[in-house]
């Protein structure tokens, strides 16, 4: 008889031990090991595609093929379980909180989102294709995220909140081939069957100064002063704190582009899933808003692991606010600045030592990256608002943690869907200007790879990009988008593309 255990190695590739043992009963039984090791590998589409360890015997076919069925339906299974869970407790807490007396202020809150995007394009002409580069045939990829949130107070103005993120699926091309990516919900760990990630848990700290009160808007509700200062440290994004924007900041209700839910120079402190370990201090008045903050950066470009040489290892950041009301509607301007520093490696030392073949991480040191960005927003009417962004930064040095954009610019409208008798709707439309430095563009040029680009070679023009989204509102707590994007010189390559990519998205909250 053959019995299969699973376990996972260090290096993160299942190890399938069988057992072979004789038939109950027979005299001197005994047991024999065999270890499998597979190496899970990605080939060009997204998938993952596994190869037997030269060390080991290899599982017998038929058996494989069934254990892989089994594998694979009992993933779906458990993944489509959790999600019920989380959807049947949420409407359970909901039911709950409708039977209790309403308040303004809550001591604890719980809630869940579910979003699923499917995204594809057909095929498109090319004048050649890189490791790096966006797949020249069509495609269709799907990703899958669940989250549970939730907040509660510790004592007078001190809040803690944590959040679990279960993900699923890939990206386009696993998440290469442009600069400005079109899945926000896309990460490049991409994964095949589900997987869980404690993605939030901090402590925040408000402390008032009194003057007005203002509505929180953290999920607890009540209110605060409108002038205080809030100190935040754990477990985070930066962008939870940085770069905001009413019209193009949520990739899960809104524009999908990376260029669009962040300021695409800005190569914010995150590891492959988007956050970090850091602290930030905000001090708020009625029109205006100062933050500073420091955070972690990744042990290597764009890791999962942090880099705890904390002495030559950060990411600081600080950004001014001003709130304004022109003829009776909303406004503000933001201005950032930002200095990251880690192991990053040259463009001009790779270039100039043509036996590194290119590979840019043989030039690591700790350097530096700086920048700034520009954020806009404006209502125009009750209905109608616009939003801009504008960012640069020095190019010098490799890209580190967001995306290959060293130049951006950004702008688009946002409107309501009330003319038409649909307030809870939503239409978007946007434009999008990337571009990179001139050593970034000789890296490429001569056959470097970026974070998301790398055609081996470089006809080097401005990626340009247009995104239109309708939010639909199809019940309290169902939102479909289908959503459109043109991509020009994707990987800011001329003689790649244009690509029209097609998404269709459905988000759920409780």
């Amino acid at each position: 008889m053959l019995i299969m255990k699973w376990m996972t190695a260090h290096d993160g590739r299942l190890v399938a031990t069988w057992i072979q043992s004789a038939e109950s009963g027979c005299a001197g039984c005994c047991e024999a090991a065999i270890m499998v090791k597979l190496k899970w590998t990605m080939d060009r589409d997204g998938r993952l595609a596994r190869t037997p360890a030269q060390s080991g015997e290899t599982m017998p076919a038929g058996m494989q093929g069934d254990r892989e069925v089994l594998w694979s339906i009992f993933k779906r299974a458990i993944f489509l379980l959790v999600w019920i869970l989380m959807v049947a407790s949420s409407l359970a807490l909901a039911q709950e909180a409708s039977t209790t007396v309403p308040s303004d202020e809550k001591s604890w809150d719980v809630q869940f989102q579910s979003t699923v995007v499917g995204q594809g394009h057909p095929s498109f002409p090319a004048a050649y294709t890189g490791s790096n580069s966006l797949t020249t045939g069509a495609a269709v990829r799907e990703t899958v995220s669940l989250d549970m949130t939730g907040g509660a107070r510790l004592w007078h103005g001190g809040e803690f909140f944590g959040d679990i993120l279960m993900w699923q699926g890939y990206g386009l091309n696993n998440a290469l081939g442009l600069a400005g990516f079109p899945n926000a919900e896309a990460y490049r760990v991409g994964k095949t069957y589900p997987d869980v990630y404690l993605c939030r848990s901090y402590l925040r700290q408000t402390i008032g100064f009194g003057g007005g009160k203002v509505a929180a808007d953290d999920g607890l509700g009540g209110k605060r002063d409108d002038r205080n200062l809030t100190l935040t440290v754990g477990h985070l994004s930066a962008k939870d704190i940085f770069d905001a924007n009413a019209y193009s900041n949520d990739g899960r209700s809104q524009f999908m582009n990376w260029a669009l839910v962040a300021n695409g120079a800005w190569d914010y402190p995150a590891d492959t899933l988007g956050f970090t370990n850091g602290l930030a201090a905000e001090l708020n008045t009625r029109a205006w808003s100062g933050r500073v903050g420091i955070f972690q950066v990744s042990k290597v470009a764009n890791g999962i692991r942090m880099d705890w040489n904390l002495t030559h290892a950060w990411s600081s950041v600080a950004e001014v606010e001003r709130r304004y009301t022109l003829r009776g509607h909303a406004g503000a301007v933001r201005l950032l600045a930002f200095d990251t520093r880690s192991h990053m490696g040259s463009y001009q030392e790779t270039i100039d030592s043509p036996n590194l073949g290119g590979n840019i991480t043989l030039t690591a040191a700790y350097r530096y990256k700086y920048g700034f960005g520009i954020n806009l927003e404006q209502e125009i009417r009750n209905d109608l608002g616009v939003f801009a962004r504008v960012g640069w930064n020095d190019g010098k040095n490799q890209t580190y943690e967001f995306t290959d954009v060293d130049r951006t610019a950004t702008a688009g409208l946002s409107l309501r869907g009330s003319r038409w008798g649909r307030p809870q709707d939503t239409v978007g439309l946007a434009a999008v200007a990337n571009g990179i430095s001139g050593v970034h563009r000789e890296y490429l040029a001569a056959g470097g790879l970026g974070i998301t680009v790398g055609d081996g070679a470089l006809d080097y023009r401005a990626e340009r990009m247009v995104e239109a989204y309708y939010n639909w509102k199809v019940s309290r707590h169902f939102h479909l988008t289908p959503d459109y994007q043109f991509a020009q010189n994707p990987a800011y390559n001329h003689v790649r593309g244009p690509v029209d990519i097609f998404a269709l998205r459905l988000h759920s909250e409780f």
